[in-house]
C-alpha cells in the first residue's frame, strides 16, 4: 500500500482557533483513501504566539525552537486522538502502522517540513505533500501583495530564490529552507496544495490536473 507523507501546516490546524471543520474533512479524506498516511503537524499560531511572548523576556533563539516544537506536539496529540492512531512520534523511525501515523517536531533549527522529509526518507517515499492555506507558491506573499503571481512548477534552484535561506523559529515560508535543501539532496518532489481544498490532493494522487505547485 502506498504511503503518503503530508506536512500539515499549523495554520490549518489552529490559526488562532482550532479548525474543527478542516479536521473533520481531513479525517474523512484520509479514512476514505486507499493509502496509508504519515501526517506531520506544524505549530502554527500557538508556536508563533508563544515565541513572540518569549522574545519579550529575552529568550534566546534555541528557546524559540524548543517552544515551537512543543506547539507541534500539542497539535499532533489532538490529531492522533482524532484518528485513533498510535501515540504521536517525534523522531522519525521506521515503524509499522495500519493506516495513520501522526508526527510532531523534535529537532531545533528547522520546521516540521524538515521532519516530513526525514519521514519520507525513512519510508523510501519520493514525494512530500505540503498542505497550507494558499493555493500555490507565489512570487510574493499573496496576502500582502495584490500583484503576487502563482508558480505552478519550480526547480529547487528557482524555489530557493523565492525564500530566505536563513532559518528563524516561527519562519513562515511555503517550505522551509532546511527542508528544501534536504528534499533537493534526496531528489524528492514537494507538492504544495491548499489544505482547505483536499479535492486537489485527491486529483494529484489520481494523476489528474490539480491546483497547486510542484517543486523539484
Amino acid at each position: 500500500m502506498k504511503t503518503v507523507v503530508m506536512s500539515v501546516g499549523g495554520s490549518l490546524i489552529n490559526p488562532g482557533q482550532i479548525q474543527i471543520e478542516f479536521l473533520k474533512k481531513l479525517k474523512s479524506f484520509v479514512e476514505k483513501s486507499p493509502y496509508k498516511f504519515i501526517i506531520v503537524c506544524g505549530g502554527g499560531y500557538s508556536a508563533r504566539a508563544y515565541i513572540t511572548a518569549s522574545k519579550e523576556f529575552g529568550v534566546k533563539p534555541i528557546g524559540w525552537d524548543e517552544i515551537g516544537i512543543k506547539a507541534t506536539v500539542l497539535n499532533a496529540e489532538l490529531l492522533r486522538h482524532i484518528f485513533k492512531a498510535p501515540p504521536a512520534l517525534q523522531k522519525p523511525a521506521k515503524t509499522n502502522f495500519k493506516k495513520v501515523l501522526i508526527a510532531a517536531g523534535w529537532l531545533p533549527g528547522c520546521s516540521t517540513d524538515y521532519d516530513a522529509v526525514l519521514w519520507a526518507k525513512k519510508f523510501n517515499v519520493k514525494e512530500v505533500f505540503n498542505l497550507s492555506n494558499t493555493d500555490y507558491v507565489y512570487t510574493k506573499d499573496p496576502k500582502l501583495f495584490a500583484d503576487a503571481k502563482p508558480l505552478k512548477k519550480l526547480s529547487w534552484k528557482d524555489y530557493k530564490k523565492t525564500i530566505s535561506q536563513k532559518w528563524v523559529a516561527g519562519l513562515n515560508t511555503p517550505f522551509d529552507p532546511i527542508a528544501s535543501k534536504a528534499a533537493e539532496k534526496a531528489k524528492m518532489k514537494v507538492i504544495c496544495i491548499n489544505g482547505q481544498k483536499l479535492k486537489e490532493l485527491d486529483k494529484y494522487l489520481k494523476g489528474k490536473p490539480f491546483t497547486g505547485t510542484v517543486i523539484g
